[in-house]
C-alpha cells in the first residue's frame, strides 16, 4: 500500500466528501477518486458506499482507517525525527474559541509570526465535543479547551491554567454589592454565548437545578455581543475574567458577588499516543508559559 493512497483515504474517511478531500489535499477531484480505486484495488474490497451525492465508510473502510492513521503518524514521526534538527516548518492546526484567540493567545501568535516564519499557524474556532472529535479524527494537531473535565476519552491533555470566570451586569444593578445566590439569579434576565461552551452550560445547569425548571437565556453569540448586551442594562452574564477585565476596569461593567460552584481549566488537548512534531512541542511549551505569565 502507498502511504500517498493511505493518506488520500484518511482524508476521504474523515470528511466523508471527495470535494472536500480533493480541495483540503489539493488535487482534482479525478485523482481522490483514482486513488481511492487503485486503493481499493489493491487491497480487493470496497472501501466506502457511494449513495448517491453521499458517501460512508464500509466495513472494510472502518476496519482499514485506524491503520492508515497509525501508519501516516509512524511516516510523520519518522520525518520529525529527522527534521527535529532544522527550523520548524509546516502547517499546524489548532482549534481554539473567541475567549482565548481575542484575549490570551495574541502574544503567543505574534511570537511565532516573528520567531518562527515558517510555521503556518491554522486557528479553527470550535468548542467542546467537536474539538475533542477534530483531535480524535487526526483534523487538528492540537486544541484548546475550557472545560471542568481534565481526562478526555482518546487524548492527551495538559491544563495550562485554571480559568477565573466573572458574573458582570450593567453598574446601577440591583444586585451589585450584595451577597448574590443562585436562586437570585434565577429570577434575572439572562445574558449568553451560544450552547457548547462550557462555562454556559454549567451556568445553566446550576441555575436549572435551584430552579427545578429550564431557565431562559437571551443568546447573543459572542462574547463582544453578550459584553455589549450586559453593559447596555439588558441582563446578567457569566464570562471568563479575561474577557471582562478592561470593562470592569474602565466602569462599563460591574462584577457581581456570586461565586460559580464549578472550577473551569483551560486545557491543551492532542490524539493520545501521537508523536507532536517540533512545531507542536513548541507551541505547547509557548503557550504553557504565557498562560502561567498571564496569571
Amino acid at each position: 500500500m502507498e502511504l500517498r493512497l493511505l493518506v488520500t483515504f484518511e482524508k476521504v474517511a474523515t470528511v466523508l466528501s471527495f470535494t472536500r478531500a480533493a480541495a483540503e489535499l489539493k488535487y482534482a477531484q479525478s485523482s481522490v477518486t483514482s486513488q481511492i480505486r487503485a486503493l481499493e484495488s489493491s487491497l480487493g474490497v470496497e472501501l466506502f458506499d457511494r449513495l448517491g451525492s453521499r458517501i460512508r465508510l464500509t466495513e472494510a473502510g472502518e476496519r482499514l482507517l485506524p491503520y492508515a492513521r497509525r501508519m501516516i503518524e509512524l511516516a510523520d514521526e519518522a520525518r520529525a525525527a529527522v527534521a527535529d534538527t532544522e527550523e520548524p516548518a509546516g502547517t499546524l492546526a489548532v482549534g481554539t474559541m473567541e475567549s482565548l484567540t481575542n484575549y490570551r493567545l495574541p502574544p503567543l501568535l505574534e511570537f511565532f509570526h516573528h520567531r518562527y516564519p515558517k510555521v503556518r499557524l491554522s486557528l479553527r474556532p470550535t468548542l467542546g465535543d467537536e474539538t475533542r472529535q477534530a483531535l480524535r479524527q487526526g483534523t487538528y494537531d492540537l486544541g484548546f479547551l475550557m472545560e471542568a473535565e481534565t481526562e478526555h476519552a482518546g487524548l492527551d491533555s495538559e491544563v495550562l491554567t485554571t480559568e477565573p470566570l466573572a458574573l458582570v451586569a450593567a453598574p446601577g444593578h440591583k444586585l451589585h454589592g450584595a451577597a448574590v445566590t443562585s436562586a437570585d439569579l434565577v429570577r434575572q434576565p439572562l445574558l449568553a454565548t451560544e450552547p457548547g461552551c462550557a462555562y454556559r452550560d454549567l451556568f445553566e445547569r446550576e441555575l436549572t437545578s435551584v430552579a427545578g425548571a429550564p431557565v431562559d437565556f437571551m443568546e447573543f453569540g459572542t462574547i463582544e455581543a453578550t459584553k455589549r448586551a450586559a453593559a447596555a442594562g439588558l441582563g446578567i452574564c457569566l464570562l471568563p475574567e479575561v474577557t471582562v477585565a478592561a470593562e470592569l476596569a474602565e466602569g462599563s461593567l460591574v462584577r457581581l458577588d456570586w461565586t460559580p460552584p464549578f472550577t473551569l481549566r483551560t486545557q491543551l488537548a492532542w490524539r493520545s499516543g501521537k508523536r507532536l512534531p517540533a512545531s507542536a512541542r513548541l507551541f505547547l511549551q509557548r503557550a504553557r508559559q504565557l498562560l502561567a505569565e498571564q496569571g
